[in-house]
């Protein structure tokens, strides 16, 4: 067996877990949150972990125990607003802030203590991995709800990572057979301008099909789409930027022949504010 068609099996049977994984967790609101926790904690390992490439030393404990706090206080009150029962949302949101505000302050005293050569990129990587990671994984617990009627349905999530899944594979086919302009040669050599459209227009055509399927608006379920399109090659060339700065191919090893969390959703992590915004005034 060729090396080739080892990969490819190895991919195919990879992604076929991570769709039943993903899949088992679109049946309720939790197992939907601890998918999204998950996804989280590995991310925000695997970030700090890439800084430490670039010669950071980045607080991993700090990281990881304000994105943890972080993403409880703003998953408790969309699971509440599911259930209709949930009290003292205010109170927890601004638990939540205090604790974002405090972090900063606090990977500032650690510093003093560490002996260090690098405070201010310490500082500055332990931040950014929250505010890359946390932050957008937690506003995801909104998008499905926002979509859905502040009701918990599946196939609302399942019909986002589809666009996103779209937006993939249309960039994927139209740029290797028509793909002549490049998108970001510095960055990804291989993006061309033909994929970026390409892409657009197959995460529209399925945005389309969900305002069709789940009986819902047609401009909200294109526009998203547009800005998940657009917004998801961005979260694309963000990431391979950082890993290019730390000289690695993949962010972690945890899924065979797809590289890490980060590679696998790094989409998701630019496209999730500004759907967030979107559908918020919507």
């Amino acid at each position: 067996m060729s090396d080739k068609l080892k990969n490819l099996l190895v991919r195919t049977a990879s992604g076929a877990v991570l769709l039943a994984i993903v899949a088992g967790a679109s049946l309720s609101i939790y197992s939907y949150a601890l998918l999204l926790f998950a996804i989280m904690v590995i991310g925000l390992v695997e970030f700090y972990k890439m800084a430490r490439h670039n010669g950071s030393k980045p607080q991993f404990i700090t990281g990881i125990a304000t994105g943890i706090i972080l993403f409880i206080g703003l998953a408790l009150p969309a699971i509440g607003v599911q259930n209709k029962s949930f009290e003292g949302i205010e109170i927890l949101m601004a638990m939540t802030i205090i604790s974002i505000s405090l972090v900063i302050p606090i990977c500032m005293v650690i510093e003093l203590f560490k002996v260090s050569q690098t405070p201010m990129s310490n500082i500055a990587t332990t931040i950014l991995g929250i505010v890359y990671v946390t932050l957008p994984l937690s506003l995801m617990m909104y998008i499905p709800l926002f979509l859905g009627g502040n009701t918990w349905q599946p196939w609302y999530f399942l019909f986002y990572l589809f666009i996103v899944w779209a937006n993939d594979v249309f960039a994927y086919l139209v740029g290797i057979t028509m793909g002549k302009h490049r998108l970001c040669e510095r960055i990804s050599p291989k993006k061309s301008w033909e994929g970026f459209f390409g892409g657009i227009i197959g995460a529209i055509g399925v945005g389309a099909l969900g305002a069709y399927f789940l009986d819902g608006r047609y401009e909200i379920w294109i526009g998203l789409a547009a800005i998940i399109a657009i917004t998801g090659v961005l979260g694309d060339l963000v990431e391979s930027m950082f890993k290019r700065e730390a000289g690695i191919k993949d962010s972690g090893n945890i899924m065979p022949g797809h590289g890490g969390v980060l590679d696998r959703f790094d989409a998701l992590l630019i496209s999730a504010p500004f759907a967030f915004i979107f559908l918020l005034f919507l």
